[in-house]
């Protein structure tokens, strides 16, 4: 007998809660097939059997949660049966404090809100899609059973379901319904926190109290980034944006200045020998991180490659472990939102991490200081862990950034 214990699918995760086991009990799997939907602090990712045999045992519910390392099935071989004592875990618990339940909704919205597929429910086999998918088609009424999936081994994405949407939309809006006077109410509402939330707010908690933070902020020009960018114009391949360029200036910074590349580690500096840069991609349910590692030895071309793509698979739920873990560094973009300046909080083990804002338009001196010039300017803050970095060492290094990023035919190597 083999045990299927919970599995550490990113860094720092401490435990994972069942979203849906993909297989049955009592079914046959293959080594390497996955067998559940597991929610971790960062994303919802596939976990894979161990071994092959027949899957037994289960000991989780949909909803429940267990420490990394704790057993959550088993794969029996054949003429192997399960322990007497087998299932006797009290490390498992439910994620709202009862007992979870068979068809739970993978959203955090209450499910008395989602007006659910009546055909989802019935369905006697399990629809391979990503939990956005589902989300989305379970909000809009769409029946996943109709669906032709364009994902990894026929999986429905969201961009699958979202095709219906409008046909649908169009549906319902040609129905007459009654609209009822509702007065206006001030009455409290509870929201439920999910569980990217929760493990967002334990992290952040504890590395603002835990990590001794101080802020440097600079102005960047963007002026000469604006014209590298027309150059590529018509080029329909490769229209970087100016977080590739940001992504680029952070990784050659962090190679001239390896302190930045460093975690504290109590008694010691630990400075990373590569350069992985972790991009804030924000969810409906909360915030995810996936990384670019080895940023500084790929080209601007390739950066802007893999962020387009993390960014879809962070969107659709569907990134890996390997593209969850292992930032040295972090960047947070707000510049899409109309920011012009704010503070981030270091994710741990970084020792510091740009909040960007929105590049706008400016009127500035001109360099003679005899006339004014409209000019693209942006605001960066970098937070720095005082334990790892000295304050002049972050001013030098927020000063670097902004010199790649005001020579930036530098990045196109």
């Amino acid at each position: 007998m083999t045990e299927v214990i919970m599995p550490k699918m990113g860094d720092g995760m401490e435990e994972g809660t069942l979203l849906e086991w993909l297989k049955k009990e009592g079914e046959k799997v293959k080594s390497g097939e996955a067998i559940a939907m597991i929610q971790t602090d960062k994303a919802s990712l596939e976990m894979e059997a161990p071994t092959s045999g027949i899957l037994a045992g289960f000991i989780l519910k949909v909803g429940d949660s267990v420490p990394v390392g704790q057993p959550v099935a088993a794969i029996l071989k054949d003429g192997e049966t399960l322990p007497t004592d087998w299932n006797s875990s009290s490390s498992v618990s439910s994620s709202n404090g009862v007992a979870a339940t068979p068809n739970p909704s993978l959203s955090s919205t209450p499910s008395a809100n989602i007006p659910a597929s009546p055909n989802l429910a019935s369905s006697s086999e399990r629809i391979k899609a990503s939990p956005l998918a589902k989300k989305i088609a379970s909000a809009s009424g769409i029946d996943l059973t109709n669906i032709a999936g364009t994902g990894p081994g026929g999986r429905i994405v969201e961009a699958d379901v979202r095709m219906l949407k409008p046909a649908v939309t169009q549906t319902i809006a040609s129905i007459p319904t009654i609209v009822a006077k509702i007065a206006p109410t001030a009455e409290d509402v509870i929201v439920p926190l999910n569980k990217i939330r929760k493990i967002t707010a334990k992290r952040t908690t504890e590395s603002k109290q835990a990590v001794p933070h101080y802020y440097v902020t600079v102005e960047v020009d963007l002026e000469a980034v604006s014209e590298v960018r027309a150059l590529f114009a018509n080029d329909a391949e490769f229209k970087p944006s100016i977080n590739d360029f940001l992504v680029k200036a952070c990784a050659l910074a962090l190679r001239d200045m390896p302190i930045v590349n460093s975690t504290y580690q109590g008694d010691s500096i630990l400075q990373f020998g590569r350069v992985s840069v972790g991009m804030a991609v924000a969810l409906e349910d909360g915030l995810t991180l996936p990384v670019i590692h080895n940023a500084d030895q790929l080209s601007l071309r390739q950066i802007s490659a893999q962020s387009k793509d993390l960014a879809a698979s962070a969107r659709e739920n569907r990134l890996t472990l390997e593209e969850l873990s292992g930032s040295t560094f972090s960047i947070s973009n707000m510049g899409m939102l109309n920011v012009t300046v704010f503070q981030a909080i270091i994710n741990q083990p970084n020792a510091a991490i740009l909040a960007v804002g929105s590049a706008k338009k400016m009127v500035v001196p001109s360099e003679t200081g005899d006339e004014i010039e409209i000019r693209l300017k942006m605001n960066m803050t970098g937070s720095f862990d005082h334990r790892v970095i000295d304050g002049s060492i972050g001013a030098k290094f927020m000063n670097v950034v902004r010199e790649y990023l005001e020579k930036p035919t530098r990045l196109l190597s």
